[in-house]
């Protein structure tokens, strides 16, 4: 009985790390603007258009347009993990085990934070963006918005 149970765990723990897993995959695809398809779209192709938002992407970041998404992400988790650590704390004085309480506030707030910050860093830079749409218009597309 207690191998089934120990089986049972282990394929709970690979479903939850593969549930994780296909997570952080949706929250890390960048979003890329969107065309409207006027004359100019309709003549290069959509093969064309890809190339130029790469480029003109490639270009934004060559000339210092950087995202600091990654800053984002770690303050959240780090904010997420100080109103965790209060939270617990403050339930574990109440009821008791503070030092458990806070250190597991800590990590469920950082866990949200972190989250947060991670679906949220799918956004780009908004200067990224207007310097890409930017771009593009000057090639001849008319970006309508991101997705």
């Amino acid at each position: 009985m207690k191998i089934v149970g120990m089986l049972t765990n282990k394929v709970f723990i690979k479903l939850c790390l593969l549930l994780i897993a296909a997570i952080l995959c949706m929250a890390c695809a960048a979003k890329r603007p969107v065309m409207y398809p006027n004359d100019h779209l309709s003549k290069v192709g959509s093969e064309a258009a890809e190339k130029d938002i790469e480029e003109c992407i490639k270009f934004a970041k060559e000339s210092g347009v950087e995202s600091e998404r990654a800053e984002e992400v770690a303050g959240k988790t780090a904010t997420g993990s100080a109103i965790g650590a209060v939270t617990g704390l403050a339930v574990g004085a109440v009821f008791g085990g503070s030092g458990r309480s806070a250190a597991a506030g800590a990590l469920g707030g950082g866990t949200g934070g972190f989250m947060s910050g991670i679906f949220s860093s799918r956004d780009p830079d908004p200067l990224l963006k207007r310097f890409v749409e930017r771009c593009l218009r000057e090639r001849g597309y008319e970006p309508v918005g991101w997705r």
